[in-house]
């Protein structure tokens, strides 16, 4: 298996349908083996069944259907220990960000870069449609907090929701994380510069799609993730992560 796609979704059933045919469309047009992997993270909807129900249009189409809801990180983390591709890309259900990055993120392997991130803050980044100003505002003081509190100063966007990992990458950051909420993203790349492993950012072309689970309280929060970035501060210190060289 040459790519994996992982799709975590929650309360997605009414536009995942559209986001897996666009992905099929663009990949069975590829000369390489390719897996869909789509991750229901105890979605109260029919967001398992309809992407089930896709899988007689989409033939490499599997699902996971996690009966209790456990965060983004979770099940992001669950599929990238599930999937069996040499390359395992996760991005969001909605399509906000298209799958035809693949073309550059895949030529940055190529290079030699194990993990590639999308950045919608980068020169070359374009934002089609921005998020309401209030989230824009608390995404930009949890940024600077998450690079001030990790020393991640070259990622200026941290949160895009389109990644990419080599096989050995995935598995053995993911092995490592333990963010299940929104937080997880800063934990990923965080553990894949103390592995020694090569990143690589991109720019993207991004835009905002309406059901956003994300708010200010609540265990998808905003409060969470500064919950989440103290906590994992405190693992780097004490080792908990188990890396080979913590600084």
């Amino acid at each position: 298996m040459y790519l994996s796609i992982i799709i975590p979704a929650y309360k997605e059933g009414e536009r995942i349908g559209r986001n897996l045919l666009e992905i099929d469309k663009y990949l069975k047009e590829k000369n390489f083996s390719y897996e869909i992997l789509v991750v229901v993270d105890g979605s109260p909807d029919n967001t398992a069944e309809i992407a089930r129900n896709y899988s007689l249009k989409i033939p490499n189409l599997r699902v996971i259907d996690n009966p209790e809801n456990h965060g983004k990180g979770y099940v992001v983390r669950q599929g990238l220990l599930a999937a069996r591709g040499q390359y395992r890309v996760f991005l969001d259900a909605d399509g906000s960000t298209s799958i035809t990055h693949w073309d550059a993120f895949e030529q940055e392997f190529k290079n030699g870069f194990d993990v590639v991130i999308g950045s919608r803050d980068l020169p070359d980044s374009y934002i089609q449609v921005h998020q309401p100003k209030h989230r824009e505002i608390m995404g930009d003081m949890g940024n600077w907090l998450i690079r001030i509190a990790l020393g991640l100063w070259r990622y200026p966007d941290t949160q895009c929701g389109f990644k990419a990992l080599s096989a050995n990458a995935a598995e053995a950051v993911a092995k490592r994380m333990v963010v299940d909420r929104f937080g997880f993203d800063f934990e990923l790349i965080t553990l894949s510069e103390r592995l020694g492993f090569k990143v690589k950012q991109l720019p993207v072309r991004w835009m905002n799609e309406e059901g956003s689970t994300v708010a200010l309280t609540g265990k998808n929060g905003f409060t969470q993730v500064l919950i989440d970035l103290w906590k994992t501060r405190v693992r780097l210190w004490t080792g908990a992560y188990k890396l080979k060289d913590v600084v």
